[in-house]
């Protein structure tokens, strides 16, 4: 397979906790590679775009407020099968229903506070880095320590 690309955010309560640091470690652990990285404060247009798919829901509005209330740290993961394996490492959306070990069964409550955001298939992937990422913000760079990660590197 070849390798893909996902977005992964930490939402504003993640990065008032101070979680950046253990969310990225989680990622760099498993062995996916950032080729991205930027602390933000997302624009109420650039919310809206983002949870797009929600508009008209109940929750919408909660959620662009909630998403705009602080800085958020905007991220792109790249490796294979990661946008499968990056929800399986956050944990299901309701930290209630998370497993332990998992981002948000670990370190969150709340399913409106449930610290980190990532993209559900290749087309929210592509659509999302898009959103957060200007072309030529996400870098091309080769790792020794792929051969360590990957049996076909």
């Amino acid at each position: 397979m070849a390798r893909e690309r996902t977005f992964i955010a930490v939402k504003p309560d993640g990065v008032q906790r101070g979680l950046v640091g253990e969310i990225v470690s989680r990622f760099e652990q498993k062995g996916f590679k950032l080729v991205g990285i930027k602390l933000m404060a997302p624009s109420n247009d650039l919310a809206r775009r983002h949870y797009g798919e929600h508009e008209g829901k109940g929750f919408f509005a909660g959620l662009v407020s909630f998403f705009t209330s602080g800085p958020i740290v905007a991220m792109c993961w790249e490796g294979d099968n990661v946008i499968e394996m990056a929800r399986a490492m956050m944990g299901k959306t309701n930290p209630k229903d998370a497993a332990p070990g998992t981002i948000r069964g670990d370190l969150a409550i709340d399913v409106g506070r449930n610290v980190v955001h990532g993209s559900d298939s290749p087309e929210s992937a592509k659509r999302e880095l898009e959103l957060f990422f200007a072309a030529g913000e996400l870098v091309e760079w080769s790792r020794g320590v792929d051969a360590h990660v990957y049996e076909k590197a």
